[in-house]
């Protein structure tokens, strides 16, 4: 028994073509539309069994505000998106809306008639492979590297972040602490603050992380660079040594070499 559908793509040609090689197979399209702005209102108004939304963009904010508003008029309605390979949260989202199913636009017309015909039933229609890598990524999310550089930022000073910079540059911490103006067992302290904060063991790992999450050019676009010591604002440091005590040199040999050397 053939579906009542309609098709629905902002790629007319694509919307048309689709619903041509279904009519070959005995389903009765009752529309096939572009662009998807109107949607909704057509779906609600016309009421098939299963509407086949394409989408270019299943990323984009609001993409699967029409499967909302049809599922909210018309819940018997099932809806299959064909969209590209998405984020796995692009599917979650769908599903999330209220689709039945999230097929390829790539995919063969059988596997389309399939997840039609699964649509209509009740069932959620959905490669296997497509829905674990959802829950994969779902169960273990990917910290994207803007939102780590932000956390970091977040748990720095703005002092430790400019050392942060320093050490990033190959700077060491004779002369991390007269960049900043501070006694060279001051400087180390803050180096070792930040290794701990970072949790990481050494400075080239701690310059490695700043570069991979984005750190080193948040800290650049906030002026945390050069900010909070240069000029030697911040010589009257609490922690800092009595130069005759041979701070400097114990400093030197306790350094680990910048990503730059010396």
């Amino acid at each position: 028994m053939g579906v009542r559908l309609m098709v629905v793509d902002d790629h007319r040609l694509l919307a048309e073509a689709l619903a041509s090689a279904l009519k070959l197979r005995g389903h009765r399209v009752l529309a096939a539309a572009a662009p998807t702005a109107g949607v909704a209102e057509l779906v609600v108004s016309r009421a098939p069994e299963v509407c086949l939304l394409g989408t270019a963009a299943p990323a984009e904010p609001g993409a699967f505000d029409p499967i909302v508003r049809i599922k909210r008029d018309r819940p018997q309605v099932a809806v299959v998106v064909l969209g590209p390979v998405p984020s796995p949260r692009g599917i979650a989202a769908a599903f999330a809306a209220g689709a039945s199913g999230y097929v390829r636009h790539d995919e063969r017309i059988e596997g389309v008639e399939r997840a039609m015909v699964k649509a209509r039933a009740g069932e959620a229609a959905v490669a296997p492979q497509l829905l674990q890598g959802a829950f994969t990524e779902l169960l273990n999310p990917a910290v994207q590297p803007d939102d780590e550089g932000q956390r970091l930022l977040r748990i720095l000073t703005p002092r430790e972040v400019e050392v942060l910079v320093r050490v990033a540059e190959g700077e060491d911490t004779r002369l991390i602490a007269a960049g900043m103006g501070i006694a060279p067992s001051t400087a180390r302290t803050h180096v070792q603050r930040v290794l701990m904060k970072l949790g990481v063991g050494s400075r080239l790992e701690a310059a490695a992380l700043a570069a991979r999450t984005g750190l080193l050019d948040r800290a650049a676009l906030s002026g945390n660079r050069g900010g909070s010591g240069r000029g030697g604002s911040g010589r009257g440091e609490t922690g800092g040594a009595d130069p005759g005590r041979g701070d400097a040199p114990e400093a030197a040999a306790a350094d680990a070499p910048g990503p730059h050397g010396r």
